[in-house]
């Protein structure tokens, strides 16, 4: 359907150069780079996240890859995104299953049948909006909600590189070293390599990082041996879900924060590239559940559309569909070659967390420019209380529990902001 749609239109809209909507394509040596600097950007959560919950990395990320192609082909491939492992469910599936936060998860099966639980009522909201239109979510959720929405889910992550990303003086002066090798890149070139700033930047930090520290002896030599010892290529160690009742009453609830993630994520695109996305809100949904179901049911971890690769777009102004599609069937590759895995782990931690300073701020001004574009007045209280509110509520981590199930950072703040909205919209 879609996928067939799009590649049968993609010669007429192929681009040089300029801003690439979703719908256009450059050409397809340059659109692979491109796929390559998203890969990278999604990498360290999509790892990191099932690491913390006792989960294979290599399955993640070869989940992460169909499930962008499975929300491709169910968008028709009108939305950018790329959807990546949720940290939204990591609180719940340790609860969940108990999980000690060392090696593999033990209880993993449960957590399984809890994420498709979630993702099968993902996929019904889903319907639900594709049925009856996306206007009861934008009465709940204007302009000055979802702009903090999505600029709480940069600074939310802000702790992420800053707190636990540098373990020594030298690690914060190396993020130092990579923002600036980014900034710089960003702003002193032109053409492919300006847009492929990330990953230029990346490469020049980690080349400073080894004259540094191999060279120099000046901190923790980046370690190649498990490059050398990993396989070309391998089997992830698939996992069958188990379905309980109470693992998936505990973690069912996290539709909520996926629902509000993915349509701040549309809002931002549509901000961004001045097209209106919203009509895709409800496939948009669907393929994201259903992406979650199929992640699930292998033992990956619950999917998300990624906010690190909305950053990516913000700065390389290229919003082509087909970039995800090559990051998509890339990731597949990935998760099926130890390896390449091994060498994208080698990548210095403070290089990526530099990486992730760069990219986390874009995601927040996003969320800031989804307020200037739609004109947000802040001499009204109401806008200005539930901006101020959110902004404070999701970047210090604010958290409410509910029995067992805990809503903290972006959850309570994208509550908050719907909730104190609605409040203080009450006609007099």
């Amino acid at each position: 359907m879609g996928m067939l749609d799009w590649t049968e239109k993609s010669s007429a809209v192929l681009q040089q150069g300029g801003v690439i909507a979703p719908d256009e394509r450059l050409p397809w040596p340059q659109t692979t780079v491109m796929g390559v600097q998203h890969v990278i950007a999604m990498f360290g959560s999509t790892v990191l996240a099932p690491l913390l919950m006792g989960f294979d990395p290599n399955i993640a990320i070869l989940m992460s890859g169909i499930g962008t192609l499975i929300f491709f082909v169910i968008t028709g491939g009108k939305v950018p995104s790329y959807l990546g492992s949720s940290f939204a469910f990591i609180g719940v599936v340790i609860a969940a299953t108990a999980y000690a936060g060392k090696g593999a998860n033990a209880n993993i099966g449960v957590a399984l049948g809890g994420i498709i639980a979630c993702g099968a009522v993902y996929t019904l909201v889903g319907f639900i909006v594709q049925a009856v239109g996306t206007n009861w979510i934008e009465r709940f959720m204007p302009p000055v909600v979802t702009g903090a929405v999505v600029a709480v889910i940069g600074l939310n992550l802000a702790s992420i590189p800053v707190k636990n990303m540098a373990a020594s003086n030298f690690d914060s002066w190396m993020q130092v070293v990579t923002f600036v090798s980014v900034a710089l890149v960003a702003v002193m070139t032109r053409g492919m390599v300006q847009r492929l700033l990330i990953l230029v930047g990346l490469i020049l930090a980690s080349v400073i990082y080894a004259l540094l520290t191999n060279g120099l002896g000046w901190g923790k030599p980046i370690d190649v041996s498990g490059i050398a010892n990993a396989a070309w290529v391998g089997l992830p160690n698939f996992t069958a879900p188990v379905f309980t009742a109470n693992a998936m009453m505990l973690i069912v609830p996290v539709v909520i924060i996926l629902v509000a993630e993915n349509l701040g994520h549309i809002k931002a695109v549509t901000a961004m590239t001045g097209k209106n996305l919203d009509v895709y809100m409800g496939r948009a949904f669907i393929g994201d559940g259903v992406a979650t179901m199929v992640s699930g049911s292998a033992g990956g971890t619950g999917v998300t559309t990624y906010a690190e690769n909305i950053g990516v777009m913000a700065a390389t102004k290229i919003y082509s569909t087909a970039v995800f599609v090559v990051a998509a069937l890339i990731a597949v590759l990935l998760g099926f070659s130890p390896k390449f895995g091994a060498l994208i782990q080698a990548i210095p931690l403070p290089v990526m967390g530099g990486v992730s300073i760069v990219v986390f701020g874009l995601i927040a001004i996003a969320g800031a420019r989804i307020w200037v574009t739609n004109k947000v007045d802040f001499s009204d209280n109401k806008n200005l209380l539930v901006a101020a509110i959110t902004l404070v509520l999701g970047t210090g981590d604010f958290t409410l529990k509910f029995g067992q199930f805990a809503l903290g950072g972006i959850g309570t703040a994208t509550f908050g902001a719907i909730l104190l909205y609605a409040l203080l919209n009450r006609k007099a």
